[in-house]
């Protein structure tokens, strides 16, 4: 397992690294502002579930459900 995870760190970092011509680049994110567009529905998408799950944890933190420890700072306790 551990030479299987070694392989695959290796193959993603050595696609991470190759660096892209211009063009290449430019083809991959399209025109008309489609690569802008994903990119702000995934955003907004992404802000949505951030929002829901900080909801649940206000609720399961309310309800007793999830025990937080501020550290001391008793002043945190607005957040909750």
């Amino acid at each position: 397992m551990r030479q299987y995870a070694t392989m695959c760190g290796w193959a993603l970092a050595r696609a991470h690294a190759k660096a892209g011509d211009a063009a290449g680049i430019a083809g991959y994110l399209g025109r008309g502002g489609q690569f802008e567009d994903a990119l702000s529905s995934y955003a907004k998408a992404y802000a949505d579930q951030v929002e829901q799950d900080y909801d649940a944890f206000r609720k399961a933190v309310r309800l007793g459900k999830l025990k937080v420890d501020t550290g001391g700072a008793e002043s945190l306790g607005f957040l909750l």
